[in-house]
């Protein structure tokens, strides 16, 4: 007997053995001793998380959100991948954030409250809910039960959003929905700038090719990198600029306005003229794409080049604040917890 396991409990289901091929991994099942076989599914939303929180806090006993995180982990058989799998800004794992948002509501809802520092223990209403054994815990179900929930969340604002946001905002927590928000929006300002990149004239190109290798911290300051750095004739620039403000490594550089797929003879020919110009390090920048052949032949040359196409170029304008302006600036805080410490 094996386990096919989805988010949730795993149930004990015979599973063909044409299908484990399909299948990603498998482990000893700790409550039933059956072989679990896993499927590789994304980390499981919050709301998928609040029952299995509740429950753990069944025991009326003090637990700490990092043991909570720790054996909802080992409940969701979740790979060390996906424990460690970060958001978007690389700042938070999804994960932790996702079991601190379901706590968050059950807290709200009034069904855990804190004790000690970073502790939270069930509360009589949370032992109710157990009570009438329920399949799941939703935001709905829980926003319908206990008002002071709803207000948290804003007076209902999940219920008032159209289905398909609404859906989002259940699954996804507030941190996932603002930065997707702001990835939709850098992923937007991205095209933007590619589109008036390929429409600017070659000599605009080459100031803003070297402007932002100067942002970047390459050829010390903006007068040294434009005299190194020559127009190739073809609607780019072509040089050799220095790794850093003192020249101690020099970087050879192309930058062209291709419109088309960049392959492997190009870059190889770039290899190439690095001997020419003394240089062990290349950067190849173009306004299009570079094909697998092109990317699997750096990767295998001993020279060091760096190729750069039309969507990371605009990625390192944004990330360094050239051709772009600020619209707005929202700052996230957090409680600091070093400062509500009475310790002595």
């Amino acid at each position: 007997m094996s386990l096919a396991l989805k988010h949730g409990r795993p149930q004990c289901i015979p599973v063909e053995k044409a299908d484990l091929p399909q299948l990603a991994r498998s482990q000893l099942c700790p409550s039933s001793g059956c072989s679990v076989i896993l499927e590789d599914v994304p980390v499981p939303p919050f709301h998928e998380l609040m029952l299995p929180m509740l429950r753990l806090a069944a025991d009326g006993k003090e637990h700490t959100l990092a043991e909570a995180m720790h054996r909802l982990a080992e409940e969701f058989y979740l790979s060390e991948q996906e424990r460690m799998e970060l958001l978007p800004s690389g700042r938070q794992r999804r994960f932790n954030n996702r079991v601190g948002w379901a706590k968050t509501h059950l807290k709200k809802a009034g069904l855990l409250r804190d004790e000690a520092r970073g502790r939270f223990r069930i509360t009589e209403q949370g032992r109710e809910v157990l009570a009438s054994s329920p399949d799941k815990l939703s935001v709905a179900y829980l926003e319908e039960r206990f008002p002071s929930l709803r207000e948290f969340r804003g007076s209902g604002e999940a219920e008032q959003a159209p289905p398909s946001k609404a859906g989002s905002l259940e699954a996804e927590t507030p941190e996932e929905v603002l930065e997707d928000a702001y990835q939709a929006l850098r992923k937007r300002l991205a095209d933007e700038l590619l589109e008036r990149i390929k429409a600017c004239s070659p000599a605009f190109f080459e100031k803003l090719v070297v402007d932002l290798l100067v942002a970047m911290g390459y050829g010390g300051s903006r007068r040294d990198a434009g005299q190194v750095l020559g127009k190739s004739g073809d609607g780019g620039i072509d040089g050799i600029i220095k790794q850093d403000k003192l020249g101690l490594d020099v970087v050879y550089l192309q930058a062209k306005r291709w419109d088309t797929v960049v392959g492997r003879p190009v870059v190889q020919a770039f290899a190439g003229s690095l001997e020419g110009h003394r240089a062990r390090k290349g950067i190849l920048i173009t306004t299009s794409q570079f094909s697998q052949e092109a990317y699997n032949y750096v990767e295998r040359i001993e020279k060091k080049i760096v190729l750069i196409d039309g969507a990371q170029l605009c990625q390192l304008m944004i990330d360094h604040g050239v051709g772009v302006s600020e619209a707005a600036t929202y700052q996230v805080k957090k409680v600091d917890a070093d400062y509500f410490s009475e310790e002595a």
